[in-house]
């Protein structure tokens, strides 16, 4: 009976040193940066080659608007697929590939592309009145919020 309470207690000390090893490894991970999830490939954002207030390629003014894919500056296609006024965080579905996206904002809103569906992770931040070319492939949630210095 001790052999076998001994084998058993051995076997549950080796298996709980290989859980230990892989926590240990995974945490070494996160905080050596690695992140499991690649954030949006954006080409750097630049001013809106429109004035402010008005409506820039078929963005009207206080919106954040996002084209289909392929639109390079809105020019291509004027007419937005998704379009954002209030603060808040909004879930994207079927959004994949690059796509325009444009920060019409008169009132210094920052919108952020995010990988959760909460609006929590956010990697590329769109100053207000911006546009930049975005993959939303690894996009789940775009966050439009108020702030003065664009600190999230």
């Amino acid at each position: 009976m001790e052999l076998s309470i001994a084998s058993f207690t051995l076997l549950l000390k080796q298996r709980y040193r290989v859980v230990l090893v892989a926590l240990l490894l995974a945490t070494g991970l996160v905080f050596a940066g690695f992140s499991p999830v690649p954030a949006a490939h954006a080409a750097p954002t630049q001013p809106m080659d429109c004035t402010a207030g008005q409506t820039c390629h078929g963005c009207p003014p206080g919106y954040v608007c996002i084209y289909p894919e392929g639109s390079t500056n809105g020019v291509n296609d004027t007419t937005p697929t998704q379009k954002y006024y209030y603060y808040g965080v909004y879930q994207l579905s079927n959004q994949y590939g690059q796509h325009e996206i444009i920060n019409n904002q008169v009132d210094k809103a920052w919108a952020s592309l995010c990988t959760d569906w909460q609006g929590a992770t956010c990697h590329q931040m769109l100053a207000p009145l911006t546009l930049g070319t975005y993959n939303l492939t690894p996009i789940n949630s775009i966050k439009v919020k108020p702030t003065a210095a664009g600190v999230w």
